[in-house]
């Protein structure tokens, strides 16, 4: 009965085997006229990504794939190798990345800043503070019960979401036990960046945007500028290639392509030149080297030379 029983399990196993041998071939096998790329939602929804994949395709002859997710949510996407190439803006996160091996070849490639908006009556009275005496202002106004202060948060582990987090903590809270839960006036999205701003101006609330999806809602909301200065509203944008020895399937060649391509003059001409038509000013700012490499920005580099070291 034994022998009866076992001999067609091991024909399974040999059978479920060899599918994963096929899945496995399958997987690892990068598809070289395919770049998939995992970006910040604020790329995407300022509609600069649209241009420069239109642009990249026309090049290239490559069909790019783009998935618009928060920073956290784009690496965690590379890590499975789900993306061969990422277009984020949170160093902490990205040093992370990079640390654990999954990224490779980093460069910047343009930077914008950071603005804390809401309602023009400001109940508040945040304007024109430096950042963190803003949130230490809407902090004990929202736990007050003051009337009509409300804070949203996007609370999804984006670039944007993490510096706010660094914001807080800047500003002696503990962002976990004090901020998260502490009320009605601490609301958090899920979302992205359009939709925060949306919900924060349905709100009557606060929240910390990037300026590039700001103005590109603006003709939408009712919130303004009230902080635009200081040292942590300084947004870095980067591109980092996705390290095939860490992750199956992933088009390395094309990945590096992209980000020479990204970093030449030609493109970050382009880059500097979107938005100043429609907004008068242009949404985000192309790095050159040497500045780049310094303080704020920190580049490892913002050049169009491949550098592939793991």
């Amino acid at each position: 009965m034994r022998s009866r029983t076992w001999v067609p399990l091991l024909g399974i196993m040999v059978v479920l085997l060899a599918s994963c041998a096929v899945s496995v071939t399958a997987q690892e096998a990068a598809d070289p006229g395919t770049l998939r790329i995992a970006t910040t939602t604020s790329l995407y929804d300022t509609g600069l990504l649209d241009e420069l994949e239109l642009m990249y395709e026309n090049t290239s002859d490559v069909d790019v794939q783009i998935t618009a997710q928060g920073t956290g949510q784009s690496l965690d996407t590379a890590r499975r190798g789900d993306v061969d190439l990422v277009l984020v803006h949170s160093p902490s996160l990205e040093q992370e990345f990079i640390d654990e091996g999954y990224g490779i070849n980093e460069r910047c490639f343009a930077y914008n800043n950071f603005l804390i908006v809401g309602p023009e009556s400001d109940p508040a009275r945040i304007a024109n503070m430096t950042p963190v005496e803003a949130f230490q202002a809407i902090y004990a106004a929202g736990t007050n019960d003051t009337e009509g202060v409300a804070f949203v948060s996007r609370g999804d582990d984006s670039g944007t979401h993490t510096r706010e987090k660094e914001i807080w903590t800047a500003a002696g809270y503990n962002y976990t036990q004090e901020i998260q839960d502490s009320g009605n006036w601490y609301l958090e999205t899920g979302s992205g960046m359009g939709e925060t701003l949306t919900i924060a101006n349905q709100r009557e609330a606060y929240t910390l945007s990037d300026i590039g999806t700001y103005l590109a809602f603006q003709s939408q909301l009712n919130l303004v500028q009230l902080v635009t200065e200081g040292d942590q509203l300084m947004n870095r944008y980067s591109a980092i290639a996705v390290n095939p020895e860490m992750a199956q399937g992933v088009n390395i060649d094309e990945a590096n392509n992209f980000i020479d391509w990204i970093t030449t003059n030609e493109t970050k001409e382009y880059i500097g030149n979107f938005g100043v038509e429609e907004f008068g000013q242009p949404l985000f700012v192309p790095l050159y080297p040497p500045e780049c490499t310094e303080p704020p920005f920190n580049c490892t580099s913002c050049s169009g030379e491949t550098n592939t070291t793991a």
